[in-house]
């Protein structure tokens, strides 16, 4: 579609009072930018740009009062307006697929908004502003070049999904660990070798992936986690050598994937984990327990790790010994001092 016709399509369609318009894949590729007429769609509730090769916005877009999904995902947009701080009403923004390095502050106004992908950009940095999006439910910023987050993601206390795969960051916030409704946290292939000391807090979590980073322990606050149903921590590579000693709070958990670590002792609490199906090892020197049991799945470790410590406890209990009464001790002074007597007796006759 030509600029032309593209102009021509927002004069009917603002006249008609159209309050969804799709033009996914249907602009031509010389067609780098779209006319401020745009703004002329008050009514708009729906707008779907995405796949095309729009590289900048028109300001008017911040026009869009009733505007909730936004969709502009797979273009070549650079920044953003700092009119979209102005959709007050929007709910759905994706951004996936474009070359946006910064974040304009005016999006902590949308406070309505539930769901943003901002993956594969270019982004250095997640504004603090972040914090401000109370509504938010799901975060994606995986494929860019973020070193941290913002601490402020703490404050998005109705975020249930937060996926910052393929990223550069070196540890996550403490905050990440106190967001009680967060249900699935996935940080795969990143340099991260510490995990919040707070994820006792992360009571609705029931997935968790940090797999291929340098993360050299697993705290034990995880282990509180006790929604958690799918454990990653594969690809450790050298830096991760053991589990969490409380591991077994983890009653619900059915799958874990600790594949390509140094693991060589399964903990003892692991003969609580009855509700594992799947378990992965492969590439640990594991000892504890022997390549053949595990063999035989998850449920087979699970009863091994049990008959084990079962064992023992056995082994460790002592030895009872029969005690002597006071009336077996006293009849055998008795008895004692009579030989003693009877011997003396002897020898003087």
């Amino acid at each position: 579609m030509s600029l032309i016709k593209l102009a021509s399509l927002i004069e009917v369609s603002a006249k008609k009072g159209t309050k969804e318009l799709i033009l996914r894949r249907k602009l031509s590729d010389q067609l780098e930018w779209i006319p401020d007429s745009l703004g002329k769609l008050s009514n708009l509730v729906t707008l779907d740009l995405s796949e095309n090769r729009i590289a900048v916005l028109p300001t008017t877009i911040g026009g869009f009062s009733s505007l909730q999904k936004l969709d502009l995902h797979g273009n070549r947009i650079v920044e953003l307006p700092d009119s979209i701080g102005d959709l007050l009403n929007l709910v759905y923004l994706d951004l996936n697929g474009n070359n946006l390095k910064t974040l304009p502050l005016t999006l902590a106004r949308l406070t309505h908004l539930e769901d943003v992908d901002l993956s594969s950009n270019m982004l250095s940095v997640l504004p603090e502003a972040v914090g401000s999006l109370v509504s938010l439910k799901k975060l994606i910023v995986e494929t860019n070049d973020l070193e941290e987050l913002p601490h402020t993601i703490g404050q998005c206390t109705s975020l249930k999904e937060l996926r910052v795969d393929y990223n550069h960051l070196k540890a996550l916030p403490e905050a990440v660990g106190r967001i009680e409704s967060l249900e699935i946290l996935t940080a795969r292939y990143n340099n991260i070798r510490l995990l919040p000391t707070t994820m006792s807090s992360l009571t609705s979590l029931k997935e968790l992936n940090v797999s291929f980073n340098e993360i050299e322990s697993v705290p034990e606050s995880l282990c509180f986690a006790t929604s958690l149903v799918k454990l990653n921590i594969s690809n450790n590579f050298a830096d991760l050598r053991s589990l969490p000693r409380s591991i077994g709070n983890l009653e619900l958990l059915e799958e874990l994937d600790m594949s390509n670590n140094q693991i060589r002792v399964l903990p003892d609490s692991f003969r609580m984990l009855t509700s594992l199906r799947v378990l992965k090892t492969d590439g640990n020197p594991l000892e504890v327990p022997p390549g053949s049991i595990v063999e035989k799945g998850a449920q087979a470790v699970v009863q091994y790790m049990s008959d084990l410590v079962a064992n023992r406890e056995v082994k460790a209990q002592p030895l009872k010994k029969k005690k002597k009464s006071w009336t077996h001790i006293c009849c055998f002074s008795s008895s004692n001092k009579r030989q003693r007597n009877g011997s003396m007796d002897y020898v003087n006759a």
